[in-house]
């Protein structure tokens, strides 16, 4: 068996049926970096919470039984035969599964690479950590360039995250914040925690900007331009770029509408014996690790199931949570059900230190379990 791509989805899916198979398992995890990192420490690192050191994890660590990882960069993927090559070789597999996230296009969105800064790349919440400390007034945006975008509570979490480091500085009073969302509320489906963080803006005067996206950046100018013609100087920019699957994964067939599309419930794509889980997949839930987590599970039931000899009864159910951070520690939690009704649906879990300890502590689970340490 071969799993591409060593995020939440890779991860769980390995760990699920290492502990399912045991050493009857033949999995190689392969992914091109060395090191794992959870997506929202990135905020960590950008503020200046924590080391970029201290929030990665070597995949070499990994001690599950039946499981090899292997870092190297995939080259072709063949969904026909399950051949996939890398830089360093070819492999034939049974069952293959494709977990290699969303990748960035920072040139969809003009001016963005010029006159702007994204952090959703590590490499990029570094540069924006470098460049905050010499910040000391001014209009700083953050602005959506697309959707779907992934974990869609993180420009709200930089906002005022933002708003807490620039207050550490004793900046704050210089400064203003503007932030640009496509939704009308921050976090549709759950209108408890879309509560919550339009009182947080209003009390640390955040100006909320919803159902828009940031179009174009006209760099010589330092203006945003928004998809409704309006304009937005700026002295910084800090955006989200577009989303998109790999090349490698453009390129091997499995794309329809940009993205995979595969059954819902056990993540199967229409090739047989193969599966796409996380990012990279059409689901219809938000591109966020929790769900990523949920749908590997669901996939591995399925590949169980199939090995088995019996019925797959386990399908992924549409569910998982999104922890919020608030700034000054506290962290609320967004409970979401995107299958059951029509229309999703959200339970807000409240703004307390006692979710900050619990997105800890279950990161710190999921982290031991994963690596087998």
């Amino acid at each position: 068996m071969l799993v591409l791509g060593a995020g939440f989805g890779g991860l769980e899916i390995a760990a699920t049926l290492s502990e399912r198979i045991g050493d009857g398992l033949d999995l190689t995890l392969i992914d091109k970096n060395e090191s794992f990192f959870f997506g929202y420490s990135k905020l960590d690192v950008m503020f200046w919470r924590q080391s970029a050191k201290s929030v990665k994890h070597s995949y070499r660590q990994i001690n599950k039984p039946g499981v090899q990882f292997r870092q190297e960069t995939i080259t072709s993927i063949d969904p026909v035969s399950r051949r996939v090559t890398t830089q360093s070789g070819a492999y034939d597999t049974d069952v293959l599964v494709i977990a290699l996230g969303a990748d960035y296009n920072i040139g969809a969105t003009p001016g963005l690479a010029e006159a702007g800064h994204e952090f959703y790349t590590f490499n990029g919440a570094e540069k924006v950590r470098d460049i905050l400390p010499t910040f000391k007034k001014g209009h700083v945006i953050v602005g959506v360039c697309s959707f779907p975008f992934k974990c869609p509570p993180a420009p709200s979490e930089t906002a005022l995250l933002l708003h807490e480091y620039l207050v550490r500085q004793g900046v704050r009073k210089n400064c203003d914040i503007s932030l640009v969302v496509p939704f009308e509320l921050p976090i549709p489906p759950s209108y408890g925690t879309s509560k919550a963080l339009l009182k947080a803006f209003r009390k640390k005067n955040i100006s909320y900007i919803p159902d828009m996206m940031v179009g174009s950046i006209d760099a010589k100018r330092k203006v945003a331009e928004l998809d409704d013609g309006r304009e937005m100087p700026f002295d910084l920019f800090l955006g989200i770029p577009e989303h998109c699957v790999s090349g490698v994964v453009e390129q091997s067939g499995l794309v329809f509408d940009e993205w995979i599309p595969v059954n819902k419930h056990s993540m199967l794509t229409k090739f047989p014996n193969v599966y796409a889980i996380g990012d990279v997949a059409s689901t219809g839930i938000p591109k966020s690790g929790s769900f990523a987590a949920g749908a590997a599970r669901s996939a591995a039931e399925h590949i169980i199931a199939e090995y088995e000899g019996h019925d797959f009864t386990m399908g992924y159910d549409g569910t998982g949570s999104c922890y919020v951070e608030f700034g000054e520690g506290m962290v609320g939690r967004a409970d979401v059900d995107f299958y059951t009704k029509s229309t999703a649906t959200g339970i807000h879990r409240g703004v307390s230190t006692t979710l900050a300890d619990e997105k800890r502590s279950i990161g710190e689970r999921n982290k031991a379990r994963w690596f087998g340490n």
